[in-house]
């Protein structure tokens, strides 16, 4: 069923191919370039009933939203540590269609999919030549059984392909290899679309193809032939004037753009660059700006294709041939980006390149940016009236006080991807090197870069010694310290941590800071630009005014200052285009599947079914699919609910659900260790995420979250109230969720504003669902923990603009029943909140139900996406046998 007329043709080198073409829908032509890749997703998919021709309309007619739609990915992109849940999930679904009397294979992907293996090698070993080797060789001795269980589904589901550990960070090797911009698939030719399962899938964006993340249920689900239930989102138009000044690097332009967007609130939308600062724009900076669009809130952030796109497929090795069909299919559907012409955007700012500044973001978080001269100034604030820490009078940390860099790492897909950035970073390192200075002993230094790319031109510039001289060796291909897999701090340093409550910093080039994310034991985290990275190394603290204070002297004793040894824009594009070439992409890619010998020596099990191991402490079974419902019931009120968690604003998911390593005194360190594991292979959190007991073990346990229930205590605790004049037990989050469990009483999260901000990790709703939470109540979500939320069954409720838990005088120990729900098929928009304290005063409230469309409405009524997928398939199945 087709309510426009909207086939085309489009000739190729292969031949003829079809196309949907979006003029045919009137007003197409005014949309925004993302817009335009949503209409003519809607446009091929339109089937009557689950796209119609009233959600194109809602595209073009801004009057006819809200609207929610089916937008169809043509790719999924996993990561490993959130590819594992995702796969223990799919071969539960297996199980349970086996179960049902079905084969195996009716559970199987639709819509291809990458996973590739980067978010588990650890930094242990630094500064030396055989580090990447070292630490490869360590990820594998933690991480065997679930890399065979990775190959397991790689031969399992047709659709998905691996790429091995060693590779480089997937958003890197997205925008280098994989991303097609225009894909020919069966005879049609469309734009290129990602669900990813990391929020900075959107990095992408900068190489125009339209990519978000979402949570590791809605990439099963997307993968299994299902669309992507979303909104119709504004589109914020950003126009980019003037040009950058000479020292001022994409890393500042981004950090800027953060600051900026989040203030002016993007959550919930798209965002695409215009005008003629955004044409003259690299890609690589396109992408280091699409990267952190979840950092400042949107969805996407997209910029169109043009002449720069081609010339960057052109580089990295992309056939003439496909690069002709991406200019004439961009030119033919007007996907074009041309400068005078400003399509019709929901909002527009305007940003003037000439006035950005060199910057630092932090101490905690990404949109808290700084210029670079207020970054003691961060300090002090920090510190208040803490005592000084003067330290030794001698030995490796003689000189380090509080603010002392502990770590400086040039890490992340955010800034390795940027040729200029990087270049800029190796050469201050030879101009620091040849004026005599030299890291901080105390300062652990590292360098991962997204792509073997990275090092093939640092070393073809000659750059690569001068790092290594300050320490800045490679240590892996891989996240590594952008997503807390930092590794121990220098001992003498870490012992000071320990004894003296000294506090220090971590300066890298990566994309997040939140507090206890880089490292338990740092305190604070600044986001900079890879030269930075290095000066900062250098400096050996974050007291120092980089602006008009020294960073050494040099061997005769003359003071050696941050604009001496900062290289000149001309110098760095001379080696940039020196050294980057075609031939290099196309050896790195040339085997990127085959993996090491590591990798090539894991056995993985044959059967369609996973062979789960009962005595794995990696791998379990998760229990989503148990009791799921056959019928979809109505909808039901809730009564008699207690406050599992109060906290407070820009609640991320890294508290809900830790990633880092697992101490081993916390709950799921004492339930591995009762299982046989040695503390040095507890591993972290991220790494057990197919065990799902581990996992329910470290919600909420995050030391550094503050649950207003338990205000003097750390996080990880919380506090049972049974009523009356009994005082409340305060425990171990798990343990209070077993009491209340054991009486049968629902609880909730209440929450202020920006709840789930930071990762798209599922397991934080996963948790969430595991310790008994049946609804949030928050001022305001970040969008996928939303979406995450829903998939698992919980409901989101929001507070009224205005409105909060501290307008209503609540202080968490009150009793909470929700009403508005019962019997009905679908969801109020708003539905009544009753909160009754312990003298049985009440106070009722509206709160609005962020169920968001009616597929969501129906994912929560099945008890969560899987049960949904599980019933649907076997519904099909029954309906059509053959």
């Amino acid at each position: 069923m087709n309510s426009f007329d909207s086939h085309g043709w489009l000739d190729t080198a292969d031949g003829r191919v079809v196309v949907r073409r979006i003029d045919a829908v009137p007003g197409g032509e005014r949309l925004p370039f993302c817009h335009k890749i949503v209409l003519e997703n809607l446009l091929r998919h339109e089937d009557g009933e689950t796209v119609t021709g009233d959600d194109i309309r809602a595209v073009v007619d801004r009057s006819r939203r809200p609207h929610d739609i089916a937008f169809h990915p043509s790719r999924v992109f996993l990561h490993d540590t959130n590819g594992v849940p995702v796969l223990t999930d799919l071969a539960a679904l297996r199980d349970a269609v086996v179960t049902a009397g079905h084969a195996a294979e009716l559970v199987d992907t639709v819509v291809p999919a990458h996973l590739t293996v980067d978010h588990s090698v650890v930094t242990d070993y630094f500064a030396r030549p055989d580090a990447p080797r070292l630490n490869v060789g360590r990820e594998y001795e933690r991480n065997a059984e679930r890399y065979r269980f990775l190959k397991w589904g790689k031969q399992a589901f047709a659709g998905l392909e691996v790429v091995p550990p060693g590779a480089g960070i997937m958003h890197q090797v997205n925008v280098e290899f994989l991303a097609d911009v225009v894909t020919v698939r069966d005879g049609v030719a469309f734009p290129d679309t990602v669900a990813g399962t990391d929020s900075h899938t959107t990095m992408v964006n900068g190489l125009s193809v339209l990519a978000w993340g979402v949570g590791g249920i809605e990439a099963e689900a997307a993968m299994l032939g299902q669309p992507v239930s979303m909104l119709i989102p504004p589109v914020v138009g950003v126009e980019l004037v003037g040009e950058l000044r000479p020292g001022v690097t994409a890393t500042d332009l981004v950090l800027t753009l953060t600051e900026r967007l989040r203030r002016h609130g993007v959550v919930g939308k798209f965002v695409e660059f215009f005008g003629e600062g955004a044409s003259a724009t690299s890609i690589a900076t396109r992408c280091t700006i699409a990267n952190m669009s979840p950092e400042f809130g949107s969805t996407a952030a997209v910029f169109p294709i043009d002449q720069l796109t081609l010339d960057y497929l052109r580089l990295t090795g992309r056939t003439a041939e496909h690069v002709a069909v991406v200019e004439a299919y961009a030119r033919m559907q007007g996907l074009w980006h041309d400068p005078s012409v400003v399509p019709v955007f929901d909002e527009r700012i305007r940003v003037d390149l000439d006035e950005i500044r060199p910057s630092l973001a932090g101490p905690r978080r990404p949109q808290d940016r700084l210029d670079l001269d207020q970054a003691p100034g961060s300090l002090t604030q920090f510190l208040g009236d803490r005592a000084p820490a003067d330290g030794p009078t001698h030995g490796p940390t003689h000189g380090a006080t509080h603010g002392a860099v502990a770590i400086a790492s040039i890490t992340s897909c955010t800034n390795t991807s940027n040729p200029a950035v990087m270049v800029a970073a190796g050469l201050l390192a030879r101009n620091a090197v040849e004026r005599g200075l030299v890291a901080k002993p105390w300062v652990k230094t590292s360098l991962a870069p997204g792509s073997k790319a990275v090092t093939g031109y640092l070393e073809r510039a000659g750059l690569a010694p001068y790092l290594d001289k300050l320490g800045f060796s490679v240590v892996g291909y891989g996240c590594m310290t952008c997503i807390g897999n930092s590794g121990d701090l220098v001992p003498d340093l870490a012992e000071r941590v320990e004894s003296e409550d000294l506090v220090v910093a971590s300066v890298l080039s990566g994309n997040r800071n939140f507090d206890g994310r880089i490292h338990n034991e740092v305190s604070l985290n600044y986001l900079a630009s890879p030269p930075l990275v290095v000066a900062y190394a250098l400096a050996g603290t974050v007291a120092l005014d980089l602006t008009r204070e020294p960073l050494g002297t040099d061997r005769d004793g003359q003071p050696v200052h941050l604009a001496d040894i900062w290289p000149s824009d001309t110098e760095i594009a001379a080696t940039v285009e020196g050294t980057n070439s075609p031939d290099l992409y196309a050896d790195v890619y040339r085997t990127i599947f085959e993996g090491d010998e590591n990798w090539q020596a894991l056995d993985a099990p044959a059967e369609a079914t996973f062979p789960w191991d009962e005595e794995s402490t990696y791998l379990r079974r998760p229990p989503f699919l148990d009791g799921a419902l056959t019928e979809l019931p109505p909808f039901q009120d809730i009564d008699g609910a207690r406050v599992l968690e109060y906290v407070g604003d820009s609640v991320t998911t890294d508290h809900i659900c830790p990633a880092g390593r697992i101490p081993t005194q916390s709950p799921a360190g004492r339930h591995l260790r009762g299982r046989g594991v040695a503390p040095r292979d507890l591993n972290s959190y991220a790494s057990r995420r197919g065990n799902w007991q581990v996992m329910r073990l470290g919600g909420f346990s995050n030391p550094r979250l503050d649950n207003r229930l338990v205000p003097d205590g750390p996080g990880g605790r919380t506090a049972a109230f049974t009523g009356g004049d009994v005082e409340p037990v305060v425990d171990e989050v798990h343990a209070v969720a077993d009491r209340y469990a054991a009486g049968g009483t629902p609880l909730l999260v209440l929450a202020g504003e920006e709840y789930g901000t930071g990762s798209s990790r599922d397991w934080a709703a996963k948790v969430t669902s595991l310790l008994g939470v049946r609804f949030v109540l928050a001022e305001s979500f970040e969008r996928i923990h939303r979406s995450n939320l829903v998939g698992m069954g919980v409901l989101p409720l929001q507070f009224l603009p205005g409105e909060s838990a501290d307008s209503f005088g609540l202080d968490g120990t009150e009793v909470f029943s929700v009403e508005g729900l019962a019997g009905r098929t679908t969801a109020p928009e708003t539905v009544e909140v009753t909160a009754t304290d312990a003298a049985g005063g009440t106070t009722t409230f509206t709160v609005t139900v962020r169920l968001d469309t009616a597929r969501e409405q129906t994912y929560h009524r099945s008890g969560g996406l899987l049960p949904y997928v599980l019933r649907e398939t076997l519904r099909r199945t029954e309906e059509n046998p053959s």
